[in-house]
């Protein structure tokens, strides 16, 4: 296949006229590095024993909304249509979601819905496999993927990546108060410690711990699916492209590293096509499909799970251009 044909179109991609470019890269790296500054600290508390129980448990459940918003929300329901829900349910997914500090939700899907069309070629924004051969390029390329990408003066275009998403003025008042949701997400938790502990400390180990370091590993979580999971792992699935299922970066970041598995079936709910693959987010989803907070949960059959084995990249190759209804193989099922 020649680059012409598989270059990105001239409207998928925007070109950020300096202030903007400058902007994005100051929020960027603000986002990258302040996290990090608050999980020192929470190292340091932790060795100094400045820390309390209610700090350690801020932090897990901080991590699981964080995680279930992405995953759940951001990921399988907004990027994917993967299945259907209520408002309610749908407003808690997107505040879940902009708690963990990944952007807003127009920009988090139309970079992934880029990511999936172009996923290891050229236009993928976040590929690890494109700075060259050689043990030092694939890890400069290794650690571009990761998180330098973010740092582009490039930007995926709204209305060629995610119109549906433009159009809904439901969802996009969830991107314009983005911000509002991230610092409630840094706030809460200081002020739960607080409530329970009734010391001035406590408003700052809350913060830390149920702040700050949950956003930076979690994030890190996050990240590992776009550069380790692209380049380690096993390849049941030949997509082609380098995705691969990760399974420690499974475990972290609730099924997201079985990249193989998800771009075989990018539409699908579950992640896992096995039993054991660990994918909490696509159990979540299964147990609330059973209570009908969600409904309309898509998935590939099993024969058609042993078709894709034997089909090649064909079907990944034939994904429509702006990813929306990428992944339509398999039915719907009510868990």
């Amino acid at each position: 296949m020649s680059t012409a044909a598989t270059a990105p179109p001239a409207a998928a991609i925007v070109k950020l006229d300096p202030a903007s470019a400058r902007t994005k890269w100051i929020t960027a790296f603000a986002m990258m590095t302040l996290p990090g500054l608050g999980t020192a600290a929470a190292a340091w508390f932790l060795w100094q024993g400045l820390y309390t129980t209610t700090d350690l448990v801020l932090f897990a459940v901080m991590y699981f909304v964080h995680m279930a918003g992405i995953t759940v929300g951001f990921h399988r329901y907004l990027a994917h249509k993967a299945f259907k829900t209520s408002r309610f349910f749908e407003g808690a997914l997107m505040i879940a979601g902009s708690m963990g500090g990944q952007g807003p939700i127009m920009y988090w899907v139309t970079t992934h819905r880029r990511h999936h069309r172009f996923s290891d070629r050229e236009g993928d924004p976040h590929s690890p496999n494109l700075a060259g051969d050689g043990p030092v390029a694939r890890l400069r390329g290794l650690w571009y993927a990761h998180m330098p990408w973010m740092l582009s003066d490039e930007s995926s275009s709204w209305s060629f990546w995610a119109p549906d998403v433009l159009r809904d003025r439901r969802l996009f008042f969830y991107h314009r108060t983005y911000q509002l949701w991230m610092a409630a997400g840094l706030v809460l938790p200081a002020l739960i410690a607080f409530a329970v502990e009734r010391t001035p400390m406590a408003l700052l180990t809350g913060f830390v711990f149920g702040g700050l370091a949950r956003m930076f590993l979690a994030n890190q979580a996050a990240w590992c699916v776009g550069s380790l999971s692209h380049m380690i792992g096993g390849r049941p699935f030949d997509n082609g492209d380098r995705s691969a299922n990760n399974w420690p970066v499974a475990v972290f970041t609730f099924g997201e590293g079985l990249q193989n598995n998800h771009h075989a079936f990018p539409g699908s709910y579950r992640h896992a096509v096995r039993r054991w693959e660990p994918d909490l987010s696509g159990w979540l989803l299964t147990a609330l499909g059973r209570t009908r907070v969600v409904w309309d949960l898509r998935q590939p059959d099993a024969k058609t799970i042993a078709e894709r084995r034997t089909r090649g990249p064909r079907a990944a190759a034939a994904q429509p251009d702006r990813g929306a209804a990428a992944g339509s193989e398999g039915s719907r099922t009510a868990a």
